[in-house]
């Protein structure tokens, strides 16, 4: 029975690959293509489902491939089907079926019809790899697909200027909850000493007896997977990415953040809840986390003056109350939450366009005096008080710019005395140095070898940095974030265990993407003149190939799952020990900022407003 989990991995794959070659001007063919992949799925899944409750609903594993191996690692592709994938797979794909007829007809003769219909089936991939996930890493290459993908529909638009930066805005929240996800999988490593399913998570006797001895670590990776899962579910302080993801068309609104992929905190902490449920400090935490953002998100829903940011605040306080429920141990009772809440989102999203029609005629011919409310019971001081914080959205978005965008900013231009050609002199000499260390280490004094590794990736995170900020040449941005890699490269060489091999297969997608994406950079140049990243300058509509090549570049260099890089990112993790704090923290914000930075020299370069025109243009923060 295990081995029909891979047929629900195949079916959407095979659709995708059949729906890119599909021209743009067959818009019947395409769009019965995707309904016949996710019907065909649903109605497999249907049997199947039916099968597995008459031979007892037992939980099935599937180890299926391992794509590296070493003396000390593996990289292992594993899958597990239980109660709670059957739950998600039914919403997932009876909704993900119900948005597709819809767009069918909502986005007809729409400029981006194909390419909206090849990123949900593009999701619905990345949706099913992360709900049959058995392990971590297999959890994590459906995760990224669920990112960029969310990236890709918000500004499905990207002709205007808004749902480019605001996909950019969520896309930066995404990568955030990424660090806390990479962190949880190396611990995880130190703690098991393997690459642990979620099955073996479920044996009590063996996981008390590692966190007896390893309490600190366990505490650790339960934070780190509700730092995950609170900023995929926007859980605070993370929010206010939810209503700006409402930019992308109705469909996508209603699947992404109204249904499917905002509920993937809740699956994370369901799927790993053997591992914390007897760590009652975390518990406690995630329930105080759930109550205030459902508090505080209601609050901020009752004041919004748009249906979408109404609806998302709205599902980000029940999330929260989910939260509570999966901490205090009620598992059925949270899926059964989430199945009612995703089929509520998606409904409201697509009839919304409907009601905000109705309440417009509605108003004209019956007037309804204002309802007296809860508030009206406060003291008028603290009513005022509360209702003006929730106009702000109680400065969630100032709060995550100070914490953490400001300062990384004011860092990077600290720097803006390197040019190209300074920062090529600086990285060479400085790089031979660097390698001059590592072969002769055994003559340095063992104080001073302990803190070479911290030291060079320190390197590379300032670098990645300057990347982030810089504003000026995207020829030395994008160099900044090739060349941190070759430093964290040799930050972990100086770990005992890491082979030359091994730093080979991580830096080998890292070089050919990363010549690729310099060649579309200097094309672009010479045809377009002088480039910056001041604006959104919309080249994809002159340069479409330019843009997709560089795309894949981009998405190449970050470690997305597409070249060894990934799985390189997992290998890296696994020589940092687990004293050395300091180097997961440079290596793991390196990553993550990496990331962020080159989907910003995506966007900046080729999406955002196309018409060219002399005069200076004024855009507007939000």
């Amino acid at each position: 029975m295990s081995s029909f989990i891979q047929l629900f991995i195949f079916i959407p794959v095979i659709g995708f690959l059949i729906s890119l070659l599909i021209p743009k001007q067959k818009e019947t063919l395409l769009s019965r293509t995707v309904f016949f992949t996710v019907g065909l799925h649903f109605i497999t899944f249907v049997v199947f489902l039916v099968y597995w409750l008459i031979n007892g609903h037992q939980t099935l594993n599937l180890s299926e491939i391992v794509l590296f191996k070493s003396k000390e690692y593996e990289f292992l592709i594993d899958f597990c089907f239980d109660k709670i994938t059957a739950m998600y797979l039914m919403v997932g794909s009876f909704l993900t079926l119900l948005v597709t007829i819809y767009s069918r007809t909502y986005l007809h003769r729409e400029g981006g019809y194909k390419r909206f219909f090849n990123t949900i089936l593009f999701f619905y991939i990345g949706y099913n790899i992360t709900i049959f996930s058995g392990n971590f890493e297999t959890l994590f290459i459906g995760w990224e697909i669920l990112g960029i993908c969310s990236f890709l529909l918000i500004a499905f638009y990207r002709d205007r200027y808004l749902p480019v930066k605001n996909a950019i805005k969520v896309f930066s929240v995404y990568r955030i909850g990424d660090v806390g996800l990479i962190l949880a999988m190396w611990a995880s490593h130190h703690l098991w000493h393997e690459n642990i399913t979620f099955q073996k998570l479920s044996n009590y006797e063996l996981v008390h007896e590692h966190l007896q001895s390893h309490s600190f670590i366990g505490v650790f990776i339960s934070l780190m997977i509700l730092v995950a899962a609170a900023a995929k579910s926007a859980q605070l302080p993370f929010s206010s990415w939810l209503p700006r993801a409402m930019e992308g068309p109705t469909p996508s609104s209603a699947i992404f953040y109204g249904s499917l992929s905002v509920h993937f905190g809740v699956f994370l902490l369901l799927r790993t809840y053997p591992f914390w449920e007897q760590q009652t400090s975390v518990r406690v935490i995630i329930i105080l986390l759930g109550l205030s953002t459902s508090i505080i998100t209601t609050l901020i829903a009752r004041v919004q003056s748009t249906i979408k940011s109404q609806i998302a605040y709205s599902s980000a306080a029940q999330i929260g109350l989910i939260f509570i429920e999966v901490a205090l141990g009620f598992e059925d009772l949270a899926l059964i939450h989430f199945a009612g809440n995703a089929f509520l989102r998606t409904y409201q999203l697509l009839v919304s366009p409907s009601v905000v029609s109705y309440l417009i005629r509605e108003q004209f011919y019956n007037f309804v005096p204002r309802q007296h409310t809860f508030e009206d019971s406060l003291p008028k001081k603290i009513e005022y008080s509360v209702y003006l914080l929730s106009l702000k959205e109680w400065n969630l978005d100032k709060f995550m710019n100070f914490m953490y965008w400001t300062p990384l900013k004011a860092i990077g231009r600290k720097l803006n005395f390197l040019t190209t050609k300074r920062l090529l002199l600086i990285f060479i000499p400085a790089y031979i140095i660097g390698l001059i260390c590592y072969f002769y280490q055994e003559y340095f004094p063992k104080q001073i070898h302990e803190y070479l590794p911290a030291f060079f990736a320190l390197i590379g995170f300032i670098m990645v940095i300057k990347s982030y900020s810089e504003r000026k040449s995207p020829r030395m941005s994008f160099l900044l974030i090739l060349m941190n890699h070759f430093w964290i490269t040799l930050a972990i060489s100086f770990n005992e265990h890491f082979q030359f091999n091994e730093a080979v297969f991580y830096l080998s997608g890292i070089t050919v993407a990363g010549l690729i994406g310099y060649l579309m950079l200097q094309k672009l140049k010479k045809q377009e003149g002088g480039i910056d990243l001041n604006q959104f300058h919309g080249h994809v509509y002159e340069h479409p190939k330019f843009a997709f090549l560089f795309l894949v570049s981009v998405l190449s260099v970050t470690g997305f799952p597409i070249t060894p890089t990934f799985i390189g990112e997992d290998l890296i993790f696994s020589h940092i020990h687990e004293n050395q704090i300091f180097l997961a923290f440079f290596i793991s914000s390196s990553f993550i900022l990496s990331g962020i930075s080159m989907v910003r020299l995506y966007a900046r370069l080729f999406l955002g407003p196309h018409i060219k025109t002399y005069h200076e243009t004024p855009y507007k923060s939000q």
